[in-house]
C-alpha cells in the first residue's frame, strides 16, 4: 500500500510549484507536465486540427454507414464505445469538483485542455487504425497501445520478454487491466450511493440488480457494441436536452455565468487571492481525466473500427474528446452555476449537482441524475470491458478462457465497490491509468509522424 500511494504521489501529486502573483502557486503533477506540452506539440504538427478540421469530424460522424464484415464495427460505433467510457463520473462528480476547488474559472480551462486533448486523441486513435490486426475471438479487428509500442520496439532485443513481446507493451495492458478493475469498484459504489440518496434503496439491491445486468451484457460475445448503440445516444442526448431546458429557463442569467466564468479564468481577483494556480489547475486536471486523451483508453475501441482510413477514426476520436468535455462536462457546469450560491454552498460531490438539479426541476431532478449517474456508470462499465479484450489477448493469447476469468473478476469488484468503499483499489485504478499514461506517450511522441503522415493523406484525398 506504501508503494502504490508512493506512485500515486508521483503521478497525480505535484511534482514541482510555480510561484504566481499574489502570493499564490501552480502546482504540477507528472502527468500534466507530459500531456499538455505533448498535446500542444501535437497540436501544432496537426496544424491546430481540433478547430482546422471541426467539419470534417461533423461529416465524417453523419457520413452513412458501410457494412461492416467478420463481426466488425463501423468508425461511428468505436466513437460510442469510447464515447461511453469518457462519459462517465469525471462529467459529473469530477466537473463539481473542479468548481468547487477551483470556482467556475475551472471550466475555461477545461475547455483548453479539451482542445489540446482532441489533438493527442487523433494521433493515438490513428496509430492504432494504422497497427491494428484481425481478432480471431470475436470477430472483426482488435488493436491499441499494446501493439502499436509492440510494433514500435519489436526490433530491440533489450526490450523483448522471454515470450517475444514487449515489455513496455506488457506494462500497459497490465496498467489497464489494473485500472478498469479500480473503475469497476468506482462505479458500482457512485451509483448505490446516488441510488440510497434519492430513492433510499439499500446498497446490496441496487449493486446486485447492477451486476446482473452487466453480467447479461458482458459476458455474450458481441453484446457490448449493440446496447452501447441505443443507450449512450440515448443518456447523452437526454443530458444535452435537459441542460438546454435548464439554460432557456434561465436565459437572462447566462451572460452573468459565462461572465464569472471568463473574469475567474483570468481575473485580478483570483490572481490577488493567490487562487488562480487553484483556477487553472483544478481546470486543467479534470479535464484531462475525463477526456482521458493520452491513456491509451479510447485507442483500444478505435483499433477495432472498419473505416476507410486510419485518419478518419483518429478524427472520430477527436471529437469524442470535444462531445466529453465541451458538451457534456459544461452542461454539468451550466447546471451548477445557472444555480443561486446560497443553495449550493458548502456542499460538494453528488449533494451539490443534486440540490442544483432540485433548484431547477424540484424532486423529479434528483431522481434525474442519479438515473444518469446509474448510465453513465453502467456503459462505463461496459464499455472498458471492451477494452479489456485486446489487452487480455496481448497478455494471455486468444483464447476464450482467459477473456472470461477477467469479465468475472470486474464483475466480482464491481459487486464489491457497490457495498464498501476501499480506497487502496480507488487509487490502485488512479495509479493504472497513470501509468497507462506514461507508457502510452512514450511512443506516441516519437511515432506520431506516422499519424500525422496518414493526415496529410487523407487531407489530399479530400482535396481531389
Amino acid at each position: 500500500m506504501n508503494i502504490i500511494t508512493a506512485v500515486y504521489n508521483l503521478l497525480w501529486g505535484d511534482l514541482i510549484t510555480i510561484p504566481l502573483p499574489g502570493g499564490g502557486t501552480a502546482g504540477l503533477s507528472l502527468l500534466v507536465l507530459i500531456l499538455i506540452p505533448s498535446g500542444i506539440y501535437f497540436t501544432i504538427r496537426t496544424r491546430f486540427l481540433p478547430l482546422r478540421l471541426f467539419p470534417d469530424m461533423i461529416k465524417i460522424t453523419l457520413e452513412k454507414k458501410s457494412k461492416t464484415t467478420n463481426d466488425s464495427i463501423s468508425g461511428v460505433q468505436a466513437l460510442i464505445v469510447s464515447t461511453a467510457t469518457r462519459v462517465g463520473m469525471g462529467n459529473l462528480v469530477g466537473v463539481v469538483a473542479a468548481i468547487s476547488a477551483g470556482g467556475a474559472g475551472a471550466v475555461f480551462w477545461m475547455w483548453i485542455t479539451a482542445l489540446i486533448g482532441s489533438s493527442t486523441a487523433f494521433i493515438e486513435a490513428t496509430l492504432a487504425q494504422l497497427y491494428k490486426e484481425k481478432d480471431p475471438l470475436y470477430g472483426g479487428f482488435r488493436g491499441g497501445p499494446a501493439y502499436y509500442i509492440h510494433h514500435f520496439i519489436q526490433g530491440k532485443k533489450s526490450s523483448k520478454s522471454a515470450s517475444g513481446k514487449s515489455v513496455t507493451a506488457i506494462l500497459f495492458a497490465i496498467s489497464g487491466l489494473i485500472c478498469w478493475c479500480g473503475i469497476s469498484q468506482v462505479i458500482s459504489n457512485s451509483v448505490s450511493s446516488a441510488f440510497q440518496n434519492a430513492f433510499q434503496v439499500p446498497p446490496l439491491y441496487t449493486t446486485i440488480l447492477l451486476v446482473i445486468l452487466a453480467a447479461v451484457i458482458v459476458l455474450r460475445k458481441n453484446a457490448t457494441v449493440k446496447v452501447l448503440d441505443i443507450l449512450v445516444p440515448i443518456m447523452a442526448g437526454l443530458y444535452f436536452f435537459i441542460t438546454l431546458f435548464i439554460i432557456v429557463k434561465n436565459l437572462p442569467l447566462l451572460p452573468g455565468v459565462f461572465g464569472k466564468i471568463l473574469s475567474q479564468a483570468f481575473g485580478i481577483r483570483p490572481m490577488a487571492a493567490g487562487g488562480l494556480g487553484a483556477v487553472i489547475m483544478n481546470g486543467v486536471k479534470r479535464g484531462l481525466f475525463s477526456n482521458e486523451a493520452g491513456s491509451g483508453s479510447a485507442p483500444c475501441a478505435a483499433a477495432a473500427a472498419d473505416i476507410s482510413h486510419p485518419a478518419k477514426e483518429g478524427l472520430l476520436q477527436a471529437f469524442g474528446v470535444f462531445i466529453d468535455t465541451i458538451v457534456i462536462c459544461s452542461c454539468s457546469a451550466f447546471i451548477m452555476l445557472l444555480a443561486p450560491e446560497s443553495l449550493t454552498a458548502g456542499l460538494g460531490g453528488m449533494d451539490l449537482l443534486q440540490a442544483a438539479m432540485k433548484h431547477h426541476l424540484g424532486n423529479p431532478g434528483v431522481i434525474f441524475i442519479a438515473i444518469t449517474l446509474w448510465l453513465f456508470s453502467y456503459s462505463t462499465f461496459i464499455g472498458i470491458l471492451f477494452y479489456a479484450r485486446s489487452n487480455v489477448a496481448y497478455l494471455f493469447g486468444d483464447n476464450w478462457l482467459s477473456q472470461t476469468l477477467y469479465k468475472i473478476l470486474a464483475l466480482v469488484m464491481l459487486y464489491i465497490g457497490g457495498l464498501a468503499a476501499y480506497t487502496f483499489v480507488w487509487d490502485l485504478g488512479d495509479v493504472g491509468i497513470g501509468l497507462m499514461t506514461i507508457f502510452n506517450m512514450a511512443v506516441l511522441l516519437p511515432m506520431s509522424k506516422e499519424a500525422v503522415l496518414s493526415l496529410k493523406n487523407y487531407e489530399n484525398r479530400s482535396a481531389l
